[in-house]
């Protein structure tokens, strides 16, 4: 005998089906409550969560909610907010600092041991390496590598103590066996300061190169290219396999992402990722992956910088910095995406 089923009962079959997986391990029958730590209105990661809160909204069941906050403190601190769930359930954090938090402590901070990852490879930052065209006609110097080995009395510009660009010059400067004091000791000059005085201060060649952690279209970089001549560099493959050690990942800057910048440059970032409590429940986690990567498409209509984002990759380490959750790590095994 064949059954048959009225409209009403096949929409309420649709209705549920969200919230149900291929184990039932994972499923969910009732509302969730999380709370989700972004920045102030008008920054990325506020914009990023916005984003994310609405697709993992239609994953979650009827009456669940996803409450964003203003409290993070940007992506370095935000692994230890979430360490545990310690004032947020999810927040947006990126890979490489989550990866120095939860092994050594970052800030000052002890290690953040109880985080992991949903989702990572959400955005296309890079180190962004900029001379002065002065400061190259007057000295001939055209590589970082350079400098460090001639110990040249550079001004360097960068941002303030705590913030990824400041911690990827630290990076940098360490990926070639230095430190970013001995510039000081060369009688050079390194100075940390906020975005606009970066831009003023190497348009009147105050400062002669610049270190920062952006994507295209950075609107301080983006006018100060526009309005003052200034050579990109470009790091050695050796600098860069370095920086990959520490846990940043490969990226490519396309010719003309700047002003005057004709030459694809080869670079690394360190991509935003949702980072959650390694305590959060294995089907909420489950959920919250699975709501990422089948609404990668709407993510990257509502936030220009996530169209790269890739859902086979998105839990793979070189994208996350941290293990993926093991509720998330369930849903990527199902699709046959990487982990590791």
């Amino acid at each position: 005998m064949r059954h048959s089923f009225s409209k009403l009962a096949l929409a309420a079959c649709i209705a549920v089906a969200p919230f149900f997986s291929a184990n039932a391990a994972y499923d969910l029958d009732k509302p969730v409550n999380l709370t989700f730590a972004a920045q102030e209105v008008g920054t990325a990661a506020y914009t990023y969560a916005t984003a994310i809160q609405s697709v993992m909204l239609k994953e979650l069941p009827k009456g669940s909610n996803i409450t964003i906050t203003t409290t993070s403190p940007g992506a370095v601190g935000a692994p230890l907010i979430v360490n545990n769930a310690a004032k947020c359930d999810v927040v947006m954090s990126n890979s490489a600092p989550s990866k120095w938090s939860k092994e050594d402590g970052i800030l000052g901070k002890k290690p953040t041991p109880n985080i992991a990852a949903i989702a990572g490879g959400l955005g296309h930052d890079f180190i962004n390496v900029m001379f002065t065209k002065k400061f190259v006609d007057k000295t001939g110097i055209k590589t970082v590598e350079e400098l460090v080995a001639k110990k040249h009395p550079v001004k360097i510009v960068i941002k303030k103590n705590g913030t990824l660009g400041e911690l990827s010059a630290e990076k940098l400067f360490e990926a070639l066996g230095v430190k970013l004091e001995d510039v000081k000791a060369w009688g050079g000059v390194v100075e940390k300061t906020g975005g606009d005085a970066i831009k003023s201060g190497l348009q009147d060649d105050i400062y002669d190169m610049t270190i920062d952690h952006i994507g295209a279209g950075q609107s301080n970089t983006t006018e100060l290219c526009m309005t003052h001549d200034m050579v990109d560099v470009q790091l050695a493959d050796s600098t860069l396999d370095k920086l990959v050690e520490m846990g940043y990942n490969y990226v490519t800057v396309e010719p003309n992402t700047w002003k005057g910048q004709t030459e694809q440059i080869k670079t690394v970032g360190s991509q935003q990722l949702v980072l959650v409590s390694s305590t959060m429940d294995d089907a909420v986690a489950y959920h919250l992956a699975k709501a990422v990567c089948e609404n990668a498409d709407a993510l990257g209509d509502q936030v220009a910088s996530m169209k790269y984002f890739d859902p086979k990759v998105a839990g793979s380490k070189a994208v996350t910095g941290v293990d993926v959750h093991p509720g998330a790590k369930a849903y990527y095994e199902e699709k046959g995406f990487k982990t590791e």
